[in-house]
């Protein structure tokens, strides 16, 4: 009887580590399970600029490089034969005026800056899709707005600043793999 128990044992224990090896043999755990196994570096050219800003394109890259190198598990190069490459374009810039003052003077704007990008494997597969509204379109469109106050001391670098920052975020988070 005893024999027959421990025998049972046995049997559920080698089935049950059989089908843990089996079965999680491709399960990643942790922040890798977020990025595409295999990339392992991208290259991003400097983004180009549409707009009459001429330091939009360089900031925005240096932006997008540090977000992946800090964010991610990728590697930043210069090489155009990397594993996959990252191509984003300025498209347009506009500022506008939320409120005034009683004579006319703006108190408030909005800085905007509207970019497209495109993250493409070596082969040219689409790494980067908008699962929302699929448009067949090889690029997905980014916008992003900052408010400033000229009174406090604003201007319209910081507020191009900080919009920048947040689009390289959001440009880097749309790197990461879907559920």
């Amino acid at each position: 009887m005893r024999s027959l128990t421990s025998l049972s044992m046995l049997i559920a224990l080698t089935c049950g580590s059989l089908a843990c090896v089996s079965g999680c043999a491709a399960y990643r755990f942790g922040s890798a399970s977020l990025f595409r196994p295999g990339i392992r570096t991208v290259h991003v050219p400097v983004v180009r600029n549409d707009t009459f800003r001429h330091d939009l394109g360089i900031r925005l890259t240096e932006a997008i490089v540090r977000e992946i190198e800090t964010r991610t598990p990728y590697k930043v190069t210069s090489d155009p034969n990397a594993d996959s490459r990252l191509e984003c374009r300025v498209i347009s810039e506009s500022k506008r005026v939320l409120t005034e003052t009683g004579t006319d003077d703006p108190r408030g704007l909005d800085a905007a800056i509207n970019v497209r990008a495109t993250w493409l494997n070596r082969s040219g597969e689409m790494l980067m899709q908008n699962a929302i509204v699929p448009t067949g379109d090889l690029a997905i469109g980014f916008s992003q707005d900052s408010r400033f106050v000229p009174e406090a001391g604003q201007s319209i670098d910081t507020a191009s600043e900080a919009a920048i920052q947040k689009l390289a975020s959001r440009i880097v988070s749309q790197m990461e793999m879907r559920w």
